[in-house]
């Protein structure tokens, strides 16, 4: 066949066989290579990098902002009953959210705390592990009621603008400053916080102009370790304010969830990661395996 003629007709169908049997060898041995990488995030190895990634981007943004920067670990608010908001919360992916204390400047009089800093999007943990602390329990009735577990998986690492990790007391809330915002119709109390909000936010349907805002359920929820702070319409979420964690284990949802709902978590599973728990360097902020 003439040059002029292959212009003409392309490639003959012997070399479009080739071309194709090569595209398929290529993306053969690109399949295993892609599914090795995906099963390195979701192992316990790739959790470990990711969390080490953002304490080190929070605790850079620590230092340039001059102000305290950290890492809050919770999970998705799936929920869509606002009077059972910690309804599936055992099986709902875990996010890490960037959050820095900032000044209030809301006229609901609450005192100065954190938010989730703009632009950054929350970053989900591979699933089906999650992160929890532990410094707070230490027998089965610990962490066999739904905001028990709400409380043990909801934690944060904070870093101080001279980028040292500290125990900063946390309260997280949107960034409105509002105490438990309500959007509907006639409400004086909105926030359109797209990641902390509140559990009636967060959990009602769509419905006329009203539209759920947030991921997360801020920290006006009775908090379990340091008492009801003032509050007494008794919704206890296990979220309030707490002081910054330094450490934390790595669990398995499927082994957590048998021994959950036996009410036997401590003794049947957590007890036993105790003494592999991850601790965050006070200098570095690199996370020490105690293993």
């Amino acid at each position: 066949m003439s040059l002029q003629a292959r212009k003409t007709t392309g490639l003959t169908l012997v070399e479009m066989t080739l071309v194709i049997a090569t595209i398929a060898i290529m993306a053969g041995l690109a399949v295993p290579a892609m599914r090795a990488l995906v099963r390195s995030f979701q192992s316990e190895g790739g959790a470990i990098s990711m969390i080490n990634a953002a304490l080190n981007s929070a605790r850079t943004m620590a230092v340039s902002r001059q102000r305290y920067v950290g890492i809050r670990f919770q999970k998705l608010c799936t929920s869509t009953d606002p009077a059972d908001p910690l309804k599936g919360l055992m099986d709902a992916p875990q996010y890490m959210i960037f959050i820095e204390h900032v000044q209030t400047t809301s006229t609901f009089d609450l005192e100065d705390g954190f938010q989730a800093v703009e632009g950054l999007e929350p970053v989900k943990l591979p699933s089906p592990m999650g992160v929890m602390e532990l410094n707070w329990i230490a027998k089965d009735a610990d962490i066999d009621e739904p905001f028990e577990l709400s409380d043990a998986t909801t934690f944060s690492i904070v870093f101080s603008p001279a980028g040292k990790l500290v125990t900063h007391d946390v309260r997280v809330r949107n960034r409105d400053g509002v105490y438990r915002p309500d959007n509907t119709a006639g409400s004086n109390k909105e926030s359109r916080d797209d990641v902390f909000n509140s559990a009636a936010n967060i959990c009602k349907p769509k419905v006329g102009t009203f539209v759920p805002r947030g991921m997360f359920l801020q920290d006006d929820y009775f908090p379990r370790k340091n008492g009801s702070a003032g509050q007494t319409d008794g919704l206890n979420y296990g979220l309030g304010e707490e002081p910054g964690c330094t450490s934390f284990v790595i669990y398995q949802t499927p082994q957590l969830r048998v021994v959950y709902d036996k009410k036997i978590a401590w003794t049947g599973y957590l007890s036993g990661l105790a003494t592999k728990a991850f601790y965050v360097s006070p200098y570095t902020g690199n996370l020490i395996s105690a293993k």
